[in-house]
């Protein structure tokens, strides 16, 4: 909640960064899901006196925006007022979206197609590229750029795997990508600085100029744009790939918020069948995005339950509330993991951030979730009653208090843990933490089941 963001604020005052700050307009993301908190447009409000605060942040509840939900349009009303509202459309298209740009919102980084972007842009909405760990759309978009309307383009990640962050960079990689398929130098370069600061309205940085911050960094390579020096406010920080600004301690931080029941056990994750047969709507993972599509498939039905099936990459996965300990669990299912024994789970689960867990068995499933539970939050992955690996995320249940190398050292382990269970992906856990998200099409699951997000609505496993 409001607690939690305040919390992130002091902890990044004194770090050599202009790091800025979005309120949170979706806690949670929608009516389908149970968060830790629930901020209202009156509890928003007083954040907007903070000078860090530079927008409402991403309006996912886009039904909400454009039906005219009254405490969604609240708190637009509160983000225009105050500064700006950025966007999150998914696939949204024609009437709704038109709706959905009236009401002020500017901007979205959602896009996966060129048709998509179009519409967006000839509606005015400025559209940020995202090249992340997950998802990775600047192949697609990228044609669209011209120097005509470079300007109403930006760049993003969204989120980025550590290592990634390490080997390859942040932004400066996704400029280096586009640059390497064809984009002007300059152009690609104002689309990750000056470009991003007058979307924000920050007129006192983006550009080497005078009057504008020293934010800068230097490079030997126009080619390559590897870093050389930092420099934050004229100061150098980083030389050579090393920080060396000053450091200081992490402020007290928010632990122990992994609650689960008192009785969660096997039978937890049982799903009783209907009959004897069933055509069941399966989850189906897209490579690199975090859209998803729908499969149908026949259900497996042993003990007159729904289970799992590695042999048709059909696994099982459920959403726990973990924040307090309520009981509600959403069970479904999803293609794409690969898993052929065991189970990996995640605290990380955008945006309520419950607990996920997907496994080939109800056995391994209570495993990892129990084990989440003991260290405080992280992901894992166990298999034959055993854990094989885990990354602690003890703040929250989502970040780390240890150095970046020990992060990095502690989630190529799980990694490697992870495909010897049989999944061949780069990060499943990426692609995991987007799965509870019930505003991304088109089906995802939540604490409260199977979400349909083109509909709204929580709909059942077996299909029509």
């Amino acid at each position: 909640g409001i607690d939690g963001i305040r919390w992130m604020m002091r902890d990044a005052e004194g770090v050599p960064m202009d790091i800025r700050f979005g309120a949170s307009s979706c806690v949670p993301s929608c009516h389908l899901e149970h968060s830790g908190a629930v901020l209202t447009s009156g509890d928003l409000a007083p954040l907007f006196d903070e000078e860090r605060i530079v927008a409402l942040a991403e309006m996912m509840n886009f039904p909400g925006a454009a039906l005219g939900d009254p405490e969604v349009l609240a708190k637009i009303k509160l983000g225009l007022e105050r500064r700006i509202v950025d966007g999150h459309a998914p696939g949204l298209s024609g009437r709704m979206l038109q709706a959905y740009v009236a009401t002020g919102i500017s901007s979205d980084h959602e896009c996966t197609a060129i048709e998509e972007a179009s519409e967006k842009l000839r509606l005015g909405m400025r559209v940020y590229i995202r090249e992340g760990s997950a998802a990775r759309n600047l192949e697609a978009l990228l044609p669209l750029v011209t120097e005509a309307n470079a300007h109403r383009f930006c760049f993003c990640t969204d989120d980025r795997h550590p290592a990634d962050l390490r080997d390859d960079g942040h932004i400066d990689h996704v400029v280096r990508l586009a640059i390497a398929r064809g984009l002007n130098p300059a152009t690609a370069i104002a689309m990750a600085t000056i470009h991003v600061a007058d979307h924000y309205r920050l007129t006192h940085t983006g550009a080497i100029a005078p009057g504008r911050d020293a934010n800068f960094f230097t490079f030997d390579d126009p080619k390559s744009l590897r870093p050389d020096r930092v420099f934050y406010r004229a100061a150098e920080v980083a030389r050579a790939g090393r920080y060396t600004g000053p450091t200081r301690p992490l402020a007290a931080s928010p632990r122990d918020t992994v609650k689960l029941p008192k009785d969660l056990n096997e039978a937890s994750f049982r799903i009783p069948a209907k009959g004897d047969s069933a055509t069941l709507r399966v989850i189906r993972m897209h490579p690199h995005q975090l859209v998803t599509g729908e499969a149908r498939m026949p259900a497996r039905i042993e003990g007159g339950a729904y289970v799992s099936d590695v042999e048709r990459d059909m696994l099982k996965i459920c959403v726990i509330e973990r924040h307090n300990a309520t009981g509600a669990i959403g069970r479904a299912f999803v293609t794409g993991f690969q898993l052929k024994r065991g189970a990996i789970a995640s605290t990380v689960g955008h945006d309520a951030h419950n607990l996920a867990v997907v496994g080939t068995n109800d056995r391994d499933m209570l495993l990892a979730a129990r084990e989440l539970e003991r260290i405080g939050g992280g992901q894992c992955a166990v298999a034959d009653g055993t854990v094989l690996a885990a990354l602690p995320l003890p703040i929250a249940g989502l970040m780390s208090d240890q150095p970046s190398e020990t992060i990095i050292a502690q989630q190529e382990k799980l990694l490697a843990a992870t495909r010897e269970l049989g999944c061949p992906h780069h990060d499943p856990y990426m692609p995991l933490s987007f799965l509870p998200l019930p505003v991304i099409p088109a089906l995802k699951v939540s604490d409260l089941g199977l979400v349909e997000v083109t509909a709204f609505a929580v709909v059942a496993l077996e299909a029509e």
